[in-house]
């Protein structure tokens, strides 16, 4: 075996060996509302389940050079996000959000999707997403970097609804192979499902 320290190692090189390990990643493609009511939308692999009583997710927004990003800063004033679930029919579209705009430029109108009115919060969702929570913020936490200089924000949503499409929902259940979830890998490389075995837990 190879050990590392990672104090010795540079971000970056901490990063590589995260995001070559810790894979496949879900993809959470994020929309949030600016003060000036601009539609923004970023996908982020840092993200996961945090609770189901009552339902929770996480996201980890990076900061830019000590900076939030839009997604942090602007869930933090509204209070709210929506969550939508990777998948292979609209992969291409959610890869162009993550071009480097202006807070005032649209990822959605940019990439060409389509904004749909949410029920329980004031950020619109996405149409193209076959699976979108709408959230409330529960908690905003400046997490890692330097005294004074966090690295990031962690972002934990309460799910307030979950919209699923029919053809996805079967008696309480999402089935995987219809979703087509596509996931994060390291570099440019992405993942879909493969294929999917069961085994019985220990008594």
């Amino acid at each position: 075996m190879i050990s590392i320290d990672p104090a010795v190692n540079s971000e970056r090189d901490n990063y590589k060996l995260l995001i070559g390990s810790i894979i496949p990643r879900p993809i959470a493609l994020v929309t949030t509302l600016s003060a000036s009511g601009v539609l923004n939308a970023a996908p982020f692999s840092y993200f996961n389940i945090v609770a189901a009583n009552p339902p929770m997710v996480s996201i980890s927004v990076q900061r830019k050079q000590g900076v939030p990003k839009d997604t942090a800063r602007n869930a933090a004033a509204t209070g709210s996000f929506v969550v939508h679930i990777a998948d292979e029919s609209y992969i291409e579209k959610l890869n162009q959000t993550a071009a480097g705009l202006a807070p005032d430029v649209s990822e959605v109108e940019f990439a060409g999707l389509t904004a749909v009115p949410s029920e329980q919060v004031s950020v619109p969702g996405l149409a193209e997403a076959r699976i979108r929570m709408e959230c409330v913020l529960e908690h905003a936490l400046p997490i890692g970097g330097a005294e004074g200089s966090p690295a990031a924000d962690l972002l934990i949503g309460r799910v307030v609804r979950f919209h699923f499409d029919e053809s996805l929902y079967d008696g309480g259940h999402i089935d995987p192979q219809a979703l087509q979830p596509v996931s994060r890998l390291a570099g440019s490389n992405y993942s879909r499902l493969g294929d999917i075995f069961a085994m019985a837990r220990p008594d």
